[in-house]
C-alpha cells in the first residue's frame, strides 16, 4: 500500500518543488485544488477537471454530512466512487461552513450544535464526528476540526479561538483512524498576530500531523496582512511536511504564497468567477459581459489549450453570457481552472529551474498591462 509522504525535489528561496504521495495517487506541488464542495466541481465533469491537469479536488464535511449524508456515501462506495473521481481528495473539516452558513449555532468545548441552512434540522459537529465523517467519505487528506477565527478579532478573541482549535486538534488526532496513504493535517490559527500564530504552530508540531495548514486568512485582512502573517508563520512549520494555505486565492495571492513556502491551495474563485462571466488570463481578469467583446473574433487567451479558447471567440462567449446559456459558465469555468493549473505548472517549472523570483516579477508586470486592447 502507498504510504502518505511528502518529498521535496528542489527549493528556490523559500519556494518548494515537491510531490505528495497518497492512497489515490501523487500530487505535484505547488498544487491548486479545484473546489468540489458538494461532490462536484460546479459546471465540470470529473474528466474535464482532470484534463486541466488538476490532480486533487476538495470536498466538504459540512455540506456532504447534510446532503446526501456521509453514511449514505460510504454505503455507495465512498466519495471517490460516488463522484467518479479516481485521484486524491482533501476534505475540509466543516468548521468554517458551520460558522458562516448555519442558521443558528451554539459553540462550546465539545463542538458545535447548529441548524442546517437547508431545512433547519439540528446537527452536532465535534472533532470526533468530523473525523468519522471524513473517514466515511474516504478522504485521502483529512483536516482537523477547528474554529475559523473571524476577522477582525482582538488579540484576546483570537487567542481564545485559537486555543480552542488546538484542544480540538488533540481530539482530532486521537480520533483519526490511521490508514495507508491517508493523512491528517493540523490547522494553524491565531488571526494576524504573530505570537498567537507561533503558539499555534508549536502546539500542532507537538501533537504531530502529516501536514500543516494555515487557516483564518483570506477573510478580509488584505494581501499585505496575509503575506506578513505567512512571513512570520511558514518558517515555523516542519520542512518535511506539506504546507497548505486554505481558501486562497487570486493568482497574485498564490504566487506570493509560493514564494513564502506554501505548497497547496484551494479557492472557489475560479469556478465562482466562471459562473459570473469573469475569466482569469495572464493579463488579468476579463469580464465577458462587457459589450467590447460582442464583435471580437479573437480567442479569450491566445495559446490557452482549454475548449473556450481553442474553439470559440470572445464574441461567442459574450453571446452565451448575455443570452444566459448554460454553456457560457461551463466554458469559462473550464478556462479558469485551466488557467490556475497552468499557473501551478509554470511555478513548478520556475522553481525547478531556479528562476521563481523572475517568474513572479514577469507575471506581475504582465497582469499590470490589463486585457488586450479592443478591436
Amino acid at each position: 500500500m502507498t504510504s502518505f509522504r511528502y518529498e521535496r525535489f528542489a527549493s528556490d528561496g523559500a519556494a518548494r518543488l515537491g510531490r505528495l504521495h497518497t492512497a489515490h495517487g501523487a500530487i505535484d506541488t505547488p498544487a491548486f485544488m479545484p473546489v468540489g464542495t458538494a461532490a462536484t466541481v460546479k459546471a465540470m465533469q470529473p474528466e474535464s477537471v482532470a484534463a486541466t491537469g488538476a490532480q486533487i479536488v476538495l470536498g466538504n464535511t459540512y455540506h456532504l454530512m447534510l446532503r446526501p449524508g456521509a453514511e449514505r456515501i460510504d454505503r455507495l462506495g465512498g466519495l471517490h466512487r460516488f463522484m467518479n473521481w479516481s485521484g486524491p481528495i482533501l476534505t475540509d473539516s466543516g468548521g468554517f461552513q458551520v460558522m458562516s452558513l448555519a442558521k443558528l449555532r451554539k459553540l462550546d468545548e465539545n463542538g458545535v450544535t447548529f441548524q442546517s441552512h437547508h431545512d433547519g434540522s439540528s446537527h452536532h459537529l465535534s472533532p470526533e464526528r468530523s473525523m468519522e465523517i471524513q473517514r466515511l467519505l474516504g478522504a485521502d487528506i483529512t483536516m482537523a476540526f477547528d474554529e475559523c477565527t473571524p476577522f477582525p478579532a482582538t488579540p484576546a478573541q483570537a487567542a481564545e479561538s485559537m486555543r480552542l482549535s488546538m484542544r480540538w486538534a488533540v481530539r482530532s488526532k486521537t480520533a483519526f483512524v490511521e490508514r495507508p496513504g491517508h493523512g491528517l493535517f493540523g490547522i494553524v490559527q491565531g488571526g494576524i498576530y504573530p505570537d498567537l500564530r507561533a503558539e499555534s504552530a508549536q502546539a500542532l508540531i507537538e501533537i504531530g500531523f502529516d501536514g500543516y495548514a494555515v487557516g483564518g486568512l483570506a477573510v478580509g485582512e488584505g494581501q499585505e496582512a496575509m503575506f506578513a502573517t505567512l512571513d512570520s508563520t511558514v518558517p515555523l512549520l516542519p520542512e518535511d511536511r506539506p504546507r497548505y494555505l486554505m481558501g486562497v486565492g487570486r493568482p497574485s495571492d498564490i504566487v506570493g504564497a509560493v514564494l513564502r513556502g506554501i505548497d497547496m491551495f484551494d479557492c472557489v474563485m475560479p469556478t465562482r468567477s466562471g459562473r459570473t462571466a469573469q475569466a482569469f488570463t495572464r493579463r488579468g481578469t476579463v469580464n465577458l459581459r462587457n459589450a467590447r467583446h460582442q464583435d471580437d473574433p479573437r480567442p479569450l487567451e491566445e495559446g490557452c489549450g482549454c475548449p473556450a479558447c481553442r474553439s470559440y471567440s470572445r464574441a461567442y462567449l459574450h453571446h452565451l453570457i448575455r443570452s444566459e446559456e448554460i454553456l457560457g459558465p461551463m466554458l469559462l469555468t473550464w478556462h479558469n481552472i485551466q488557467a490556475y493549473q497552468d499557473l501551478m505548472r509554470d511555478l513548478r517549472a520556475a522553481i525547478g529551474e531556479g528562476r521563481v523570483a523572475a517568474f513572479a516579477a514577469e507575471a506581475a508586470a504582465r497582469e499590470a498591462l490589463g486585457d488586450i486592447p479592443p478591436l
